[in-house]
């Protein structure tokens, strides 16, 4: 309740201040929005983008090598 009486606060006082002109209220209320989402981000402490693609393609190398590894091996058979 308290994080949806956040955003009505600050809708008010957006137009309060009179923020009438349609791009600077939309502007503002993306900038909130925006912040809001780093903040959360911040608590969840996710990787950015670049950590996510480094780590994507130390696996494809990793599995690049265990697939190289699979096809060298030769099987031996059992006697009968």
């Amino acid at each position: 309740m308290s994080k949806s009486r956040f955003v009505f606060d600050k809708f008010a006082k957006l137009i309060e201040q009179g923020l009438i002109n349609y791009k600077d209220l939309s502007d503002e209320i993306i900038s909130i929005l925006k912040s809001k989402r780093d903040e959360i981000v911040f608590k969840m402490k996710l990787a950015s983008k670049e950590e996510v693609d480094i780590l994507n393609k130390r696996l494809s190398k990793l599995e690049e090598k265990l697939e190289k590894k699979k096809r060298g091996r030769k099987t031996n058979r059992v006697k009968k």
